[in-house]
């Protein structure tokens, strides 16, 4: 489910990771947050471009999520989550890429396109 109607960027939980991330079959990014971290704020446009941008290139292939680190501690811990914002590249179920701290949009794109 989006985070808000409008948004391509799902909204993750305990409840949906595994079949929403652990199960997908084309690759998903995870974006771990908190509403009281700064850079995780700055980093929301960025998952929406995300997701729009890698749908048109990749044929809708990349599914972009935000996982809200406070009220999700199973999957947080799971994925071993040390700072925020995370940012954590799937496919297959197994982790491709992993950045910690808010980067630019330059900076994501190259991180996605090393990877996908």
């Amino acid at each position: 489910m989006p985070a808000d109607v409008d948004s391509p960027v799902l909204a993750l939980t305990d409840a949906n990771f595994q079949a929403t991330v652990l199960e997908a079959q084309g690759p998903v990014l995870v974006d771990v947050w908190a509403a009281w971290c700064g850079p995780c704020r700055l980093m929301a446009p960025l998952m929406t471009w995300a997701a729009t941008a890698y749908a048109e290139a990749t044929g809708g292939a990349l599914t972009v999520g935000k996982l809200e680190a406070d009220p999700n501690p199973i999957s947080r811990d799971s994925l071993k989550v040390q700072g925020l914002p995370t940012l954590i590249l799937f496919r297959g179920g197994q982790e491709l890429a992993r950045h910690e701290g808010a980067m630019a949009q330059s900076q994501l794109k190259a991180f996605l396109d090393a990877h996908l």
